[in-house]
């Protein structure tokens, strides 16, 4: 690959595992279809990368008993694609690339992102495809670990501090090659292991992502009060008002 052909001719296309059932949330609704200021938790999402003209299009995964994507107000969108969603989100994002296989080159990008992180900032977007651009795999959007770590047991007791130098959160969207990220993601599911992200298969196959800082504000939804915390971000990013 040349650096001409990374920076002239490579697309970017977006994976949004959306099959997810939230069950942390303790709620019966999933958590990408809670309501955020009139709009879905996961229409929110979407605006991160729908209003982007760096991207070329969306998938979407949705599950097989999803009786909510059809209410959202999303028609006429050209760019935004549904495939059908898996077990688990490896097996979502694996169907994703499967579908955008035949539509795009190896060397073209793929960003995959949380449904439920509806705060992700468009200059942290633009920062990831900037800093990676000319990378040979990729990376993802990550912050470092400002707290003191510990390693807990089974009975919730303390069995040693971790040093906290070099440790990251990692975010996403986690952006790699397309034709790296697919062979990578086969690879972890023929040997049934289950990724919990895709920078995990990456690091499988033996590449090494890279860590690109992103912001704090970019949380993912995972319990009941996160929905208010997410509500303060978007409105600090003005996409819903005070």
């Amino acid at each position: 690959m040349t650096e001409s052909v990374h920076s002239k001719h490579s697309k970017y296309w977006v994976i949004i595992p959306a099959a997810g059932s939230g069950s942390r949330m303790q709620i019966d609704c999933p958590k990408q279809y809670l309501i955020l200021e009139n709009k879905t938790v996961l229409e929110h999402t979407l605006d991160c990368f729908l209003n982007n003209a760096a991207i070329t299009s969306t998938f979407v995964a949705i599950g097989d008993h999803d009786d909510y994507w059809q209410s959202l107000n999303l028609d006429g969108r050209d760019n935004l694609i549904k495939v059908q969603g898996g077990q688990e989100r490896c097996h979502s994002v694996f169907n994703a690339l499967l579908m955008l296989m035949p539509m795009a080159d190896l060397d073209d990008w793929v960003l995959v992102h949380d449904a439920a992180r509806p705060c992700l900032g468009q200059e942290d977007l633009d920062h990831l495809i900037k800093r990676l651009e000319k990378d040979e795999v990729g990376g993802l959007l990550a912050v470092p670990v400002k707290d003191t770590m510990k390693r807990g047991n089974a009975a919730d007791k303390v069995t040693e501090t971790v040093d906290r130098n070099n440790l990251w959160h990692a975010l996403t969207p986690q952006m790699f090659r397309l034709g790296t990220l697919f062979n990578a993601m086969k690879l972890a599911l023929d040997s049934h292991y289950l990724v919990t992200d895709e920078a995990s298969a990456i690091e499988y196959a033996g590449f090494s992502p890279v860590l690109v800082e992103g912001s704090a504000d970019n949380i993912k939804i995972t319990l009941p009060e996160d929905l208010q915390l997410a509500r303060f971000f978007l409105q600090q990013q003005g996409r819903i008002p005070t």
